[in-house]
């Protein structure tokens, strides 16, 4: 082979080389830090950029895009010497690739220490309840401190936030216990509330039940009143009106006698002294009618003879030509005899009912 021909291939092929080592294309959100001859040189742009073959070399890679870090959960003392695990996730973001490579050797595990510690000095100045209650100033106390420590590595942590935050499992058991304790508490007060407005309800209702009947059984008793106002005044009137002299009235009262016994409730009754006076006047009222006489008193020694009977007892005599008035004087003598029948029955009712044969509280005999 003719070695012109060689030298021109391998000419070209030192060419190929050293044009392939003086390209660089970097993606975008990328930088590349470029050291020449070991030390730092330049930071590669995304896009196409060219170095110097064999003196130039690429050190590290770097993404600037915003990126996160979760932690492992780490224990934690609090305030009270309670231990709790608290694992923490970070977002940052690389703003000065130079200073990420070379200001700190990984800046991950330096995150992750600075993390803990930071949050251990935060928390030890908690107790448990604050820790459970304060996330957001955990938070942001946490963010202040790292961004201010990782300000001169080249990178902006831009939030902190607390995962998870795990008692032991003995606090655990007392949360639950004190959480159930305030919802049994709760539902009690409440249970109480509705009892009491119940309590209220109903006694408002009572309380204008017992207004309502008492106005309504008052309207009835006024209503009640005034009827039998009106019926006494009608009846005074018409009998105003007829003329009733004391004879209607006598009459009246004698009809009226035989139902005082008709009561069941009753176990005696009272005859009045005036019975034989009320049928005098009824027998001088029939008398008055007839064209006979007036009636004569009868003897003074038959009103007291030796055989007992009263002046009560007996009916006037009439005298025996006139018809009405022996009509008169049979009616007198019935109502009489009637009375004293019914003035009979009730005091042997009264009788019986005191008699040790017939045990107390059984219904009365018939009454007239």
């Amino acid at each position: 082979m003719d070695p012109v021909v060689i030298l021109t291939l391998v000419a070209a092929l030192v060419v190929v080389f050293f044009v392939a080592s003086a390209v660089r294309i970097v993606p975008q959100a990328r930088r590349y830090n470029i050291e020449r001859f070991g030390r730092y040189r330049r930071t590669l742009q995304p896009g196409l950029n060219l170095v110097l073959p064999v003196a130039d070399r690429v050190n590290t890679k770097l993404d600037v895009r915003e990126q996160v870090y979760s932690s492992d959960p780490r224990p934690v003392i609090t305030e009270d010497n309670l231990v709790v695990n608290i694992d923490t996730v970070l977002y940052y973001q690389i703003t000065d690739p130079r200073a990420a490579a070379y200001e700190v050797a990984d800046y991950l595990q330096a995150i992750d220490q600075l993390t803990v510690t930071t949050l251990r000095n935060v928390i030890g100045s908690m107790d448990l309840e604050e820790t459970l209650t304060s996330r957001e100033e955990i938070n942001s106390r946490l963010r202040a401190v790292l961004d201010d420590a990782t300000g001169k590595w080249g990178i902006r942590v831009n939030r902190v936030e607390i995962k998870a935050i795990d008692p032991p499992n003995t606090i655990k058991e007392a949360m639950e216990k004190q959480m159930r304790a305030e919802r049994d508490k709760r539902a009690a007060i409440l249970h109480a509330e509705g009892e009491r407005q119940a309590k209220i309800l109903t006694a408002e209702g009572t309380k204008q039940k017992d207004i309502l009947e008492a106005q309504g059984t008052q309207q009835a008793m006024i209503l009640r009143a005034d009827g039998e106002a009106k019926a006494v005044e009608l009846v005074f009137q018409a009998v105003h009106r007829n003329n009733a002299d004391a004879k209607v009235l006598a009459y009246k009262y004698l009809e009226t006698l035989p139902h005082l016994a008709g009561s069941d409730n009753n176990t005696f009754w009272v005859i009045p002294g005036e019975l034989t006076e009320a049928v005098r006047t009824v027998t001088r009222a029939f008398g008055d009618q007839s064209t006979a006489g007036p009636v004569e008193p009868a003897p003074a020694e038959q009103q007291a003879g030796g055989d007992g009977t009263s002046q009560d007892s007996r009916t006037p005599a009439l005298e025996a030509g006139s018809t009405a008035s022996l009509d008169a004087a049979a009616l007198a003598d019935r109502a009489e005899k009637q009375a004293a029948a019914a003035v009979k029955d009730a005091k042997a009712e009264a009788e019986a009912a005191k008699s040790p044969q017939r045990p107390h509280g059984m219904g009365h005999g018939r009454r007239t």
